[in-house]
């Protein structure tokens, strides 16, 4: 059985840092993409605070499809370049949006959410697999250090889950 740490921590970096081993003692030993996307997704919806959506829109070689995820049912299909997910997944780009409605063509599955951050997935071979999402109802919830925790969960996610792993 694994047991979630939600410990207070000193900084956000060392919050980041004790979810990004938890993330990898999670996955470490499964060696299907869907059941780790899927614990993957869970664990940092129930980690981390103020998130209303956590989740991975996966590249299936024209669009972007909606995979596992935590929160409100969302959007399924999401063209490249078309709202934040999009955009990160064209640019291969972490975006970091502090007010979701100032984002051009920003695409609300849930009306509730303020703010963003979408972290592109790329595998070693620089194939696109897709995006990872989270989005907040709190704005300006996420900044830089967001993005860097962000950014290293997910470099030990495709890591992990996708380098000689079984995909679906």
């Amino acid at each position: 059985m694994f047991s979630l740490s939600q410990a207070t921590h000193a900084s956000k970096a060392a919050q980041y840092d004790d979810l990004l081993q938890q993330a990898r003692a999670l996955i470490a030993d499964e060696n299907d993409f869907i059941a780790n996307a899927a614990n993957f997704s869970s664990l940092v919806y129930h980690t981390l605070p103020d998130l209303n959506w956590a989740g991975f829109y996966l590249f299936d070689g024209a669009e972007l499809v909606v995979g596992p995820f935590q929160g409100k049912p969302a959007c399924v299909r999401i063209a490249l370049g078309r709202g934040v997910c999009g955009t990160a997944a064209r640019e291969r780009r972490t975006q970091v949006v502090p007010d979701v409605h100032a984002f051009p063509g920003h695409i609300a599955c849930d009306s509730a959410s303020r703010s963003e951050i979408v972290v592109p997935l790329v595998a070693s071979d620089g194939t696109l697999i897709g995006v990872w999402d989270v989005d907040s109802p709190v704005p300006n919830r996420f900044d830089d250090e967001d993005a860097l925790g962000m950014e290293a969960l997910c470099t030990a996610f495709v890591a992990l889950a996708w380098s000689g792993r079984a995909k679906r």
